[in-house]
């Protein structure tokens, strides 16, 4: 057993020598230069810097909240304007209109998905079944300035 301690000791004196020597030789060997000095000239702005878009603050965030709420658009989101996306999605769960949410109504849809995942028709869900459940995020929108790699011809030209 003492191999084995002798040998973890070894290891770890070799790691912390190893960094010690690499931080050692790349401050010394890999010292960038400089950079040069900014010159501008008076007469000319900087072409070569693109405009910066306008940064969102907490204030045109909540303007653009308050214009989606006031569907009428007269400046005040009336009481009905406020609850109106809570109305549809009751009216999606009350699938019968009679204006009362039963809990059948409201566990429909889990329940139709738990059917749907239970393949063997058990009353439960294996581990490989629950895999199925699981919730398939759309992947982040990529950069719009380059063609996706998908769109390039058959021949891969």
């Amino acid at each position: 057993m003492w191999r084995y301690w002798v040998g973890a000791a070894a290891a770890l004196v070799l790691v912390i020598g190893g960094i010690f020597y690499f931080r050692s030789t790349a401050v010394a060997k890999h010292s960038l230069p400089s950079a040069p000095a900014a010159h501008k000239s008076d007469d000319a702005e900087d072409i070569d810097t693109p405009p910066q878009p306008p940064e969102a603050t907490d204030q045109t965030r909540e303007q653009k909240r308050f214009s989606r709420a006031d569907h009428d658009k007269n400046g005040s989101v009336s009481r009905d304007e406020f609850l109106a996306a809570r109305h549809r999605n009751f009216a999606k769960l009350d699938v019968n209109n009679d204006g009362m949410l039963s809990f059948a109504e409201y566990a429909a849809k889990a329940e139709d998905h738990f059917s749907k995942a239970d393949a063997d028709h058990s009353g439960s869900l294996s581990p490989a079944e629950f895999a199925t459940t699981r919730v398939v995020r759309k992947a982040k929108a990529s950069c719009s300035c380059q063609p996706p790699d998908n769109q390039k011809g058959d021949d891969g030209e």
